[in-house]
C-alpha cells in the first residue's frame, strides 16, 4: 500500500490496550505512517484549560510530550514506561509520525469523533472480553464503535484470554 495513512489506536493504558497498539505496531502500521494515540476519559474535564477542550479534545500531543511530568496534569493522561518504550521503538525502526489526542465523555462517541475529526484510515483497539450478559447490561464499546464509524476498525484481543 502506498501514501501515508492516519492509523488511530484507543488506549486507555490497560493491558488488553497495550496488546493492541503492539499489535498495530507490528500489523498494521507501515514506514512514514501517521498513529495517534486516542485516550477518553470517561469522566468531565476538571480544570479550565481541559475544559475549553472537552468538546473538541486535546491539540495533538507529539510523541516528545509524552514523557513530560506535567503532562499528566495538563492532560489528566500518565503514559506508562512500557507503552511509551513501544512507541519509542516503532518511530525509530518504522520512521512513524506518533501524536496523542485527548477528549472527555463517552469512549463510544468519542472514538466515533475521534475517526472523523482525525480522518482516520483505520482503528485498532483492545477488547475487554466482556462475556454475552454483562455486554448486554454495559455495552460494548467495540460493538458500538465498528457499527458507527467510517474506517475499518480492528479488534484486538489478547491471546488467552477468556471472557
Amino acid at each position: 500500500m502506498s501514501g501515508v495513512r492516519n492509523v488511530g489506536v484507543a488506549m486507555d493504558f490497560s493491558t488488553t490496550s497495550k496488546y493492541a497498539l503492539q499489535w498495530a505496531l507490528d500489523n498494521l502500521a507501515d514506514k512514514g505512517d501517521h498513529v495517534v494515540i486516542i485516550h477518553v476519559h470517561s469522566h468531565q474535564a476538571e480544570t479550565g484549560q481541559t475544559q475549553l477542550w472537552e468538546k473538541s479534545g486535546s491539540p495533538l500531543v507529539p510523541l516528545s510530550e509524552l514523557r513530560q511530568p506535567n503532562l499528566s496534569k495538563q492532560y489528566d493522561i500518565s503514559p506508562d514506561p512500557e507503552t511509551l518504550d513501544m512507541l519509542d521503538t516503532a518511530t525509530r525502526q518504522k520512521e512513524l509520525n506518533v501524536v496523542a489526542k485527548i477528549y472527555w465523555g463517552d469512549a463510544r462517541e468519542k472514538l466515533c469523533e475521534a475517526v472523523e475529526d482525525l480522518q482516520l484510515d483505520s482503528l485498532v483497539m483492545g477488547s475487554r472480553g466482556l462475556g454475552s450478559l454483562k455486554r448486554v447490561f454495559l455495552g460494548s464499546v467495540s460493538n458500538y464503535v465498528v457499527t458507527n464509524v467510517t474506517c475499518p476498525v480492528t479488534v484486538v484481543k489478547e491471546p488467552g484470554f477468556k471472557p
